[in-house]
C-alpha cells in the first residue's frame, strides 16, 4: 500500500512540475531528505524517484517561459568552485572507480541545490521550502521523540534506512539542524494550532536528539539552544523555557545514557573517541603530502597505513572539516568554510535590513534561524562525516533566494523613487515655466 501511495505522490506531480518547476524543487527535497520510499517494502523501496523527478524538474526549467537566471553572488560562486574542486579531486584521487561513484551522488545534490536557487524565487516558494524541510524531518523527530518518551529512554532512536542519517549520531545531527526552522514557524504562524504543533515537535525533537545516544550531538544541542536563545526576540522567555526544560529531559534519560555522556570527560579512555582522533591525524597528514587531497572514499584500510598513527585502527572522518581537509586538501576545507562565512554574512545583511521594515519582518527571523540551525550543524557535524548531507545546502539555497527577495525588493523601491522623483521634477519645471510665462504676459 506504502509503495503504491508514494508512486501515485510522485508520478501525479511531474505535470504539475513540468508546469511549475519550482515543484520538482520541492518534491525532490522530499523525497531526498524524508526518503519515504524507505518506508516502504516493495518495488517503491529502491526505485529511482529522486531521478524521476530531477529529470522532470530540469525539463520543466528548460521548457517553461519564466525568466531563469542563476544569481551570481558570492555565496553561488564559492559552491561552484566547491563542486568544480571535487572534481578536480576526483581527477586525482586515490581511489578513483570509487570517488566517481561517490561524485555522481554529490554532484546530483549540487545540481539540484542550484536549481532550488534558481527556482525559489519569492516569499511564498521560500516557505513552501522550509515547511517542506521541517516535514520531511519532522516526521522522524516526532515519531523518535515519541518512541524515546515511551521507552523511558532507554532504547536508540534511528534514522531512516539507506539515507545519509540512517545512523545514530547522524540523524541527531540532523533534529539539532531542524530545530531552529521549527521555531522559526512557530514565531510566524498565525494559527494557534501550528504554534502548539511547532512547540510539541520542538520538544519531541530534542527528546530524539537525546535519545540517540550521541555524545557530539549532546555538544551541537548546548551550542544551537545558546545561539538559539542568543538570536531570539523573545529572550526572557525562551530562557525561561529553557530553564525548566533542560534539566527536566536530562534527569527524564537514565543511567546508562547519564555515563554514555560522562565519557566526553574522559576521551582518552574512550576508543571510539580516540579512533575519531587517529582518523583525524590521518586525514591531516594525507592532506600535507597530496595538495589535492585523496579524493573520496579514502577510508580504507591502505590509507590509515600510509597516513594514520595507529594503522590499524580504521574509521570513517567523523568530522565534517577533516572530512573535506583528507578528501580535498587545504583548498577544498578553505572553500567550505569560506562558504559558510559567506552564508552567514549574507543571513546577517538580511537581519540588519529587516529590522527596518516590517514587509520583512519573516526574512529577518528566518535567516537569524538559520544562522543558529547551521551553526548548530556546524558544531555537531565537527564529529560527524556528514559534508555532502543536503540539507545545509538547501538552507544555504533559501538564505541566497531570501537575500534576492530582499534585494529586488529594495530594487525596484528604489527606481520606483527615481521614477516618482524625476516626475516630480518635471512637474514642478513645467509649472515653474507656466507661472513664468504667466508673469510674461501683458
Amino acid at each position: 500500500m506504502r509503495d503504491l501511495v508514494i508512486t501515485l505522490v510522485v508520478f501525479g506531480s511531474l505535470p504539475f512540475i513540468l508546469k511549475r518547476p519550482y515543484i520538482g524543487v520541492l518534491m525532490w527535497v522530499w523525497i531526498s531528505v524524508m526518503n519515504p520510499h524507505r518506508l516502504s517494502w516493495g518495488f517503491a523501496y529502491s526505485f529511482p524517484f529522486a531521478a524521476i523527478i530531477a529529470g522532470v524538474t530540469l525539463i520543466g526549467l528548460l521548457v517553461t517561459r519564466d525568466p531563469k537566471k542563476l544569481p551570481m553572488t558570492p555565496i553561488v560562486c564559492t559552491l561552484m568552485a566547491f563542486s568544480a574542486w571535487m572534481g578536480i579531486t576526483t581527477i586525482f584521487s586515490m581511489w578513483p572507480d570509487e570517488s566517481v561513484v561517490m561524485l555522481n551522488r554529490v554532484s546530483k545534490i549540487m545540481l539540484m541545490t542550484f536549481a532550488t536557487i534558481m527556482l525559489i524565487k519569492t516569499q511564498k516558494q521560500v516557505q513552501l521550502l522550509i515547511w517542506v524541510l521541517v516535514g520531511s524531518l519532522g516526521y522522524y523527530g516526532v515519531k523518535g521523540g515519541i518512541f524515546t518518551v515511551m521507552t523511558g529512554g532507554g532504547s536508540i532512536v534511528w534514522g531512516p534506512q539507506g539515507s545519509y542519517i540512517e545512523g545514530n549520531n547522524e540523524v541527531a545531527l540532523a533534529f539539532i539542524t531542524i530545530i531552529p526552522i521549527m521555531f522559526y514557524l512557530y514565531m510566524s504562524a498565525e494559527k494557534k494550532w501550528i504554534r502548539w504543533g511547532m512547540a510539541a515537535s520542538i520538544m519531541l525533537c530534542s527528546f530524539a536528539a537525546l535519545g540517540s545516544y550521541s555524545r557530539g550531538a549532546l555538544v551541537g544541542i548546548a551550542a544551537m539552544l545558546f545561539f538559539l536563545w542568543l538570536k531570539s526576540p523573545k529572550k526572557v522567555l525562551l530562557g525561561g523555557l529553557m530553564v525548566l526544560m533542560v534539566p527536566f529531559a536530562i534527569a527524564f534519560m537514565p543511567d546508562k545514557w547519564s555515563t554514555r555522556m560522562e565519557t566526553i570527560n574522559t576521551y582518552k579512555e574512550d576508543s571510539s573517541a580516540m579512533g575519531r582522533i587517529n582518523a583525524w591525524y590521518m586525514a591531516y597528514n594525507m592532506a600535507k603530502d597530496r595538495p589535492l587531497g585523496g579524493g573520496f572514499e579514502i577510508y580504507n584500510r591502505t590509507a590509515f597505513e600510509l597516513y594514520a598513527p595507529v594503522p590499524e585502527d580504521v574509521h570513517a572522518a567523523h568530522s565534517i572539516y577533516f572530512q573535506a581537509l583528507g578528501e580535498h586538501g587545504f583548498i577544498g576545507l578553505g572553500i567550505y568554510l569560506l562558504l559558510a562565512f559567506l552564508t552567514w554574512r549574507k543571513a546577517s545583511w538580511i537581519v540588519r535590513v529587516s529590522a527596518k521594515r516590517e514587509d520583512f519582518k519573516w526574512a529577518g527571523n528566518l535567516a537569524r534561524m538559520i544562522q543558529v540551525s547551521l551553526l548548530g550543524f556546524g558544531v555537531g557535524g565537527a564529529f560527524l562525516s556528514l559534508l555532502y548531507y543536503d540539507v545545509p545546502y538547501y538552507l544555504m539555497a533559501a538564505v541566497v533566494s531570501t537575500g534576492y527577495i530582499i534585494e529586488k525588493t529594495l530594487a525596484a523601491e528604489a527606481a520606483a523613487a527615481k521614477v516618482a522623483a524625476r516626475d516630480a521634477a518635471r512637474a514642478a519645471q513645467t509649472e515653474a515655466h507656466a507661472q513664468a510665462h504667466s508673469a510674461a504676459a501683458p
